[in-house]
């Protein structure tokens, strides 16, 4: 929208509005003080005049006085009265008889109630009479009373004449002022906006703007001086800019890494492809793809690397699938949107996103480094889900971040409910960031029992969460969404200091057993853990080798070498460390030559089927192997029955523990199935 370039408040008179704003007030406040100072002197003018006076008639009145001459004092009274300013005047005995007196009315004038508060009505003056000598001796008294409106009319007119005189001043001044100003600013500047009005917005440099005539050398002609060199660089720099719109245009339209099409440029095709599937009464679907650990990737081989895995993927993608048939494009970071035009049904999606996954998982040869990655996606329909454009990708996005929670190198359709999956998982979010302050969670002790031995030797340490609505919430639930928002390494260092608490209170009760906690990977990822651990071990006064700290394999691959560091601290200072859930993960021995390992924890879900799945048993047998040729000591978890616990103590299995043994236990019901295990074991040896 144009401005206009008509002058609504001229410059000018508001100039002169504060200019006459500041002389009349200065002329008052100066002419204020002059009539002060003038006040000031018209009364110390009255104070000496009555001295003078009295000092003339004083010798007259003390002889009058002294020979007690009535005629006299009354001579002297009435030349007092001479003065027009004498009010009343009188010679008195001491005893306060007048030897002589006379008096006459104050003057009744219009300004009285204006300087009487000032000069006073009336001024008293008395001079005591005594001889040349003799100052003890006062015979009589003179007393004088001015009247101070003759003195205080004139000081009034002088005041009047004051104010008027700098109120005259300051609008001459004003009006001088205004008229100098607008001769050398206001008229030169309207003159320059008039030339400026002239100039053509679409070629600047055409028609300059005017210096206005004797302004050349000031202020002024240097603004416009400055104002030409703009518009002529303004008018080159147009032309520059025409010759790079198209350049801009093609280029914010296209990821400038992948080539592909940005998301602007998608939503756009995407509008158009639901047009088109409208008319032909046609299916299509939109899968929004996410890399997995894209993010560790860029920490543990750089950005760069990072770069080309997303172009590898690009261009895998562009020549999988036809342009006829698909639009690609990059949504942004690691996440990719494929739609599919001309769809028959659901199956065929879900053939398609199958290849899509093929494609991403093949290796990669990245800066002389072979790389396997994964994805995982979400996968709306048109017009089954939805028919609006925006909506179709928002649900694409939803399912592919509800997905990623369940897992990686899957895909997943969206459905009806994923709304309130997600309010669900929100709600959740709420009430765990409270449960800690509410006290919900509290935690339980499973025993870990030595298979040789047949001793409880110590105990893990598991959260639960008491929800009041919801009755106990499973950790699978909750230890996820902890780990998303963070809020698991408050949680986790509370529960590092309640298990602490617990061990240091069983230790001095005369059991001194291990305690074994579980060390998330966002935990492990904090710059202070190994300071706080250790700081917690020292406030409870435990020793280090009587905790034991879980970490997954996944937990630590996010960073190796700083996760390799943090624990081999932990471990120095006699911490032990053990490796849970050993054989769902990575399973490296690279990576488990690298860290300070004691313990390797079988997941449950190898014994659960130990000796009815042979693959299961295999791998338990493995793992068992592994542990002892490595000399590691292996935990088996979630034991639960003779059979599998005899087999375990056969293999070379250490450590157990499952419900075979005992369930997860409070406390004090921990305390007593600890007592009551080590005398059933006494009475069967005996």
């Amino acid at each position: 929208m144009q401005n206009s370039f008509e002058v609504e408040h001229r410059l000018g008179y508001r100039i002169l509005r504060w200019i006459l704003a500041v002389a009349l007030v200065s002329g008052v406040i100066v002419s204020t003080i002059q009539v002060i100072l003038d006040a000031q002197r018209v009364s110390l003018g009255l104070d000496n005049d009555a001295e003078q006076t009295i000092a003339m008639v004083k010798d007259a009145a003390t002889q009058a006085v002294f020979s007690i001459d009535a005629e006299l004092a009354q001579q002297v009274v009435d030349g007092l009265f001479a003065k027009e300013a004498v009010h009343m005047a009188r010679i008195v005995h001491p005893d306060g008889d007048p030897l002589g007196n006379r008096n006459r009315p104050l003057q009744e004038t219009a300004f009285r109630p204006v300087t009487d508060p000032i000069f006073e009505a009336e001024r008293l003056y008395r001079e005591p009479l005594f001889r040349e000598g003799s100052p003890e001796s006062v015979y009589g008294y003179l007393d004088v009373h001015y009247d101070t409106a003759p003195a205080a009319r004139t000081w009034l007119d002088r005041a009047a004449v004051t104010f008027a005189s700098g109120i005259a001043t300051a609008l001459i001044l004003g009006m001088v002022l205004f008229y100098v100003f607008h001769l050398l600013l206001t008229r030169p500047l309207l003159r320059i906006v008039s030339s400026v009005k002239q100039v053509d917005p679409a070629h600047p440099d055409d028609r300059l703007v005017s210096t206005p005539s004797g302004h050349q050398s000031d202020e002024l002609g240097l603004w416009v001086n400055a104002t030409n060199n703009l518009l002529v660089a303004i008018g080159d720099s147009q032309k520059r800019h025409r010759e790079a719109e198209d350049r801009v245009s093609r280029l914010s339209r296209y990821d400038q890494l992948t080539g592909l099409p940005s998301r602007d440029t998608f939503m756009e095709l995407l509008v158009r492809d639901i047009e088109d599937a409208s008319k032909r009464n046609a299916q299509l679907s939109l899968i929004v793809c996410g890399i997995d650990d894209f993010k560790s990737v860029n920490e543990q081989c750089g950005f760069r690397s990072g770069d080309l895995i997303l172009q590898t993927i690009a261009d895998r993608l562009t020549s999988k699938l036809d342009n006829a048939r698909f639009t690609i494009a990059r949504l942004g970071s690691d996440q990719f949107v494929i739609v599919q035009k001309g769809l028959r049904d659901g199956f065929q999606a879900a053939d398609t996103a199958e290849r899509i996954l093929a494609c991403i998982s093949a290796p990669m040869l990245v800066e002389e480094q072979h790389i396997s990655m994964t994805a995982t996606m979400g996968v709306a329909l048109f017009p089954s889900d939805t028919n609006q454009a925006d909506r179709l990708l928002q649900s694409a996005e939803q399912t592919m971040t509800l997905a990623k929670q369940n897992g990686h190198n899957h895909f997943q359709f969206y459905v009806a409910s994923i709304d309130q999956e997600i309010r669900d998982r929100k709600q959740l979010e709420k009430d765990l960031s409270q449960a800690l302050a509410n006290h919900q969670l509290h935690l339980v002790y499973q025993p870990q029992i030595n298979l040789e031995s047949k001793r409880v030797i110590g105990a893990e340490a598991l959260l639960r969460w008491e929800h009041p609505m919801r009755g106990m919430v499973p950790p699978d639930t909750f230890i996820p969404v902890a780990e998303a928002n963070g809020s698991i390494v408050e949680i986790g260092q509370w529960v590092l200091d309640q298990a602490c608490w617990q061990a240091a209170r069983w230790a001095s009760d005369g059991s001194p057993l291990r305690i074994a906690v579980n060390l998330s990977a966002v935990q492990l990822r904090q710059e202070t853990i190994v300071d706080d651990i250790l700081d917690t071990l020292r406030r409870h006064r435990i020793p280090a080798g009587r905790l034991e700290l879980e970490v997954t394999e996944t937990s630590f691959m996010t960073n190796l070498s700083d996760a390799v560091a943090k624990l081999h601290r932990l471990n120095k200072a006699g911490i032990s460390i053990a490796v849970d859930d050993f054989g769902t993960g990575y399973s490296s021995l690279t990576y488990l030559k690298q860290m300070p390992v004691q313990h390797l924890k079988i997941d449950k879900q190898f014994i659960q089927d130990l000796l009815v799945n042979e693959e299961d048993t295999r791998i338990a047998n493995t793992i068992i192997d592994l542990g002892k040729s490595l000399n590691l000591t292996v935990v088996a978890e979630g034991v639960e029955t003779a059979e599998q616990e005899y087999y375990l103590s056969q293999r070379g299995c250490k450590l157990a523990q499952g419900y075979f043994f005992s369930k997860p236990l409070p406390p004090r019901e921990f305390e007593t199935f600890v007592k009551g295990f080590h005398e059933q074991i006494v009475e069967n040896n005996a």
